[in-house]
């Protein structure tokens, strides 16, 4: 049944289009050796990247070593502003649709890094996720709290702050960079959220999904709605309870479990 239906599927296809099909199906070909195969880099970094955003990557280390240039050039050009302008549309036509009440109790949750805030000058440095992720020099980094808006997602904080909604950021950024955290959001020109929730000690060893989803547990038992959460990463948004609609925003630079 597999094999007449690609038959057919080759047989509906203009020849050209067949033709290339056949030629990404080498025979004998393993899924691994397709991955790692002589694939143009700019159409396979764009397929890799896809892959990150749809989670099929799964737990990732560093970005090929063959789109050190395409993830650059991507992070640093307009398709990367025009997902998250996509994205951030998105949210704000979800938001408009729900009516905020008198009680502050209908919020919204954000992540901070790469969702509020770009780091890529840090990144740039450290070769787009090129190599694994040194804790230490990002701590650094913070430290200086340089960090630029990301103009989309400031635009979609301030449409939400007017419409009424508690705007909760929640961070896997530890508790001891509260300050230059803050700093660098009102620098950024983020104001007015009714929380900033930091990694705690006790927190230190636990997964981003075990403590967001456990931050998000304790917001619903003081009786928030959280109807929104928008992150660069899937741990941002996974575990329980999740937020009635996730919103991801573009990172094809590190992944966090």
């Amino acid at each position: 049944m597999l094999q007449s239906s690609f038959l057919l599927l080759l047989y509906l296809l203009p020849i050209s289009a067949s033709q290339t099909l056949i030629q990404l199906l080498p025979e004998n070909s393993t899924s691994d050796e397709l991955i790692a195969g002589d694939d143009p880099v700019g159409p396979y970094c764009d397929s890799w990247r896809l892959s990150v955003e749809t989670n099929n990557a799964g737990a990732w280390k560093k970005i090929p070593a063959r789109c050190h240039d395409a993830i650059g050039t991507y992070i640093k050009g307009p398709q990367y502003l025009i997902d998250s302008k996509v994205a951030a549309h998105h949210a704000n036509h979800y938001a408009k649709s729900i009516k905020v009440a008198a009680d502050k109790k209908d919020a919204w949750i954000f992540d901070v890094d790469e969702t509020l805030i770009s780091n890529v000058q840090h990144y740039t440095v450290n070769g787009y996720g090129s190599k694994v992720l040194n804790e230490t020099a990002f701590d650094q980094w913070v430290d200086k709290a340089k960090a630029s808006a990301l103009p989309w997602s400031l635009w979609l904080y301030r449409k939400l702050h007017g419409m009424g909604f508690q705007l909760v950021l929640l961070t896997g950024r530890k508790e001891t960079h509260r300050n230059s955290t803050e700093k660098n959001l009102l620098d950024a020109g983020y104001h007015s959220w009714s929380q900033l929730i930091l990694r705690e000690s006790l927190d230190a060893e636990k997964t981003a999904v075990a403590y967001k989803s456990e931050k998000r547990a304790e917001l619903r038992a003081k009786g928030y709605r959280i109807h929104g959460s928008s992150g660069d990463q899937w741990s941002d948004l996974l575990g329980t309870p999740m937020a009635k609609r996730s919103f991801k925003v573009p990172n094809p630079m590190y992944h966090i479990p």
